[in-house]
């Protein structure tokens, strides 16, 4: 694709020679002549300068490089546009592979594509335009709308709701029981039924092996346009807003509220039945004991402000220095 084309796809401000071809988006480090990257983060700012890349996404402000830009507000999402010019997933065709395991009450919307040893439960309702891969099971009165794209060993367990657009990556596991058990006069504990669906609004995003557990009673309930990374522990009977992203290895006790666009990033844990208000910002391993108001950015544990963290971290690393002082004070 010629340079120009490609800014006019991305509505991009071209500066450079508009016959350059491009055939591929990579990183700046390795970008090649033929490639299309980015830069969206001051710290590689100098790396824009000496990149071999045909071509930089860049914000409109940013100073002239030798290479060609293409200049646009946000820089990062016009290089995930462009690597849809360029990569081309596979196509499922619509069909139903003879291994699949159906259910004669189940529903199945137009143009659904079933995998190899599928199971789908009694009474599932499937929207159209479904995929499902190798070895994806959908339970009993499981409900999904359009678009469902389920990678192979999803499971979705019985009568939890999927909206439009859902995305379960390989290994997801939506409506596990809770870890609810009550101890008995003996020192056992007795298994608590999780009777309670798990709920994902539309255009959510459950990533491999990530778990979304079902509730004891009423529902989990995952809000529209959440994105859930890898290894990442939902409790059951958590509320999660809509358009928040809980990163890798995030964990959420029971009955956590968390608000809208929320981020948690990896490893942060957040005890159970606490709130975390909207556009809350936790940097990675803090842990939230409490709960946070909205728009507050928080760090380490016990979760506190972030500046007040900073200062905090900065003063540990002269705690042996200060330390010396005192006594030598005590001495004098």
């Amino acid at each position: 694709m010629k340079l120009v084309d490609l800014a006019q796809h991305l509505g991009a401000t071209l500066r450079g020679d508009p016959s350059v071809v491009i055939t591929g988006a990579a990183s700046i480090e390795t970008a090649g002549p033929g490639d299309v990257t980015f830069v969206a983060n001051p710290k590689y700012a100098a790396l824009a300068r000496s990149t071999r890349a045909g071509a930089v996404l860049v914000e409109p402000d940013f100073a002239e490089i030798s290479a060609a830009t293409l200049r646009i507000g946000n820089p990062y999402l016009a290089f995930a546009r462009a690597i849809e010019v360029f990569y081309r997933p596979p196509v499922y065709a619509p069909g139903i592979h003879p291994t699949a395991v159906i259910s004669e009450s189940a529903k199945i919307g137009a143009n659904a594509h079933i995998g190899a040893y599928v199971v789908i439960g009694d009474n599932v309702i499937l929207g159209d335009n479904a995929v499902l891969l190798p070895h994806a099971v959908l339970y009993p009165h499981v409900q999904a709308g359009k678009n469902l794209f389920a990678h192979s060993h999803a499971v979705v367990r019985e009568h939890c709701r999927l909206g439009d657009n859902v995305v379960l990556q390989n290994g997801a596991v939506v409506g596990a029981d809770g870890f609810g058990f009550a101890r008995q006069g003996d020192g056992s504990w007795y298994k608590i039924l999780q009777s309670g669906p798990v709920v994902l609004e539309d255009s959510v995003e459950v990533q491999a092996n990530a778990c979304v557990d079902r509730a004891s009673i009423g529902e989990t309930r995952i809000g529209a346009g959440t994105k859930i990374d890898n290894l990442v522990q939902v409790g059951h009977g958590s509320t999660v807003g809509s358009n928040t992203l809980l990163c890798a290895q995030v964990g959420l006790a029971g009955s956590t509220t968390i608000g809208k666009g929320v981020i948690l990033a990896g490893q942060v844990g957040v005890a159970g039945h606490c709130t975390v208000g909207d556009g809350v910002i936790a940097t990675a391993q803090s842990g939230i004991p409490g709960d946070v108001e909205p728009g507050k950015v928080v760090s380490g544990y016990p979760a506190i402000d972030n500046r007040q963290w900073l200062r905090v971290v900065a003063l540990m690393n002269r705690l042996p220095e200060l330390l010396r002082g005192l006594k030598g004070s005590a001495k004098s």
